[in-house]
């Protein structure tokens, strides 16, 4: 049996709960004024989810989720967002099965945002067979598929999987 899965909408705190836990790692990684506390608050995480982000969980044997992962349909590409781990179930391979995973789902482009400052993030993409975009076409896809604010998107990247990318 898969020990993935799509999260449903009763496990909405339990999500909430995994995504604060596992940001922890950024806290003093990411510049202060992007840092909020709680990292993700429940309306932020009700507008993604309403805008078409759909979670899938990594489970244990009885049920409770090790890891989340978001993926949303965004023009030509699926996005990867909002990708965590529980702290204590970290470097199990957890993430990897959740991006596979997501991956076989689609054959469309994938792309992820996530934080310069988060190199332990982006080694974690590239050895998935992601690859940093040029800071230019990161820009672009930023500005056409993701909703940030405009000093967010100069302390982010994006990767791209090795699938044909198109750029707007």
């Amino acid at each position: 049996m898969c020990p993935i899965r799509a999260c449903d909408d009763r496990e909405f705190e339990t999500i909430l709960e995994i995504i604060n836990a596992a940001a922890e790692v950024y806290r003093g990684a990411i510049p202060a004024e992007h840092w909020h506390e709680p990292y993700m608050t429940s309306s932020q995480l009700e507008r993604d989810m309403a805008s078409g982000l759909s979670f899938y969980g990594y489970v244990e044997a009885d049920g409770a989720l090790k890891g989340v992962m978001g993926v949303q349909a965004r023009g030509p590409y699926d996005l990867i967002r909002h990708a965590y781990v529980r702290p204590e179930f970290q470097g199990q391979g957890i993430g990897a099965a959740l991006l596979k995973n997501l991956r076989s789902r689609s054959e469309r482009p994938t792309l992820i945002g996530t934080w310069k400052a988060a190199t332990w993030a982006i080694r974690f993409y590239e050895g998935q067979g992601f690859s940093l975009l040029p800071t230019r076409i990161a820009g672009q896809l930023l500005h056409s598929h993701w909703d940030v604010p405009e000093n967010q998107m100069a302390v982010s990247v994006v990767l791209a999987d090795s699938r044909k990318l198109y750029v707007e």
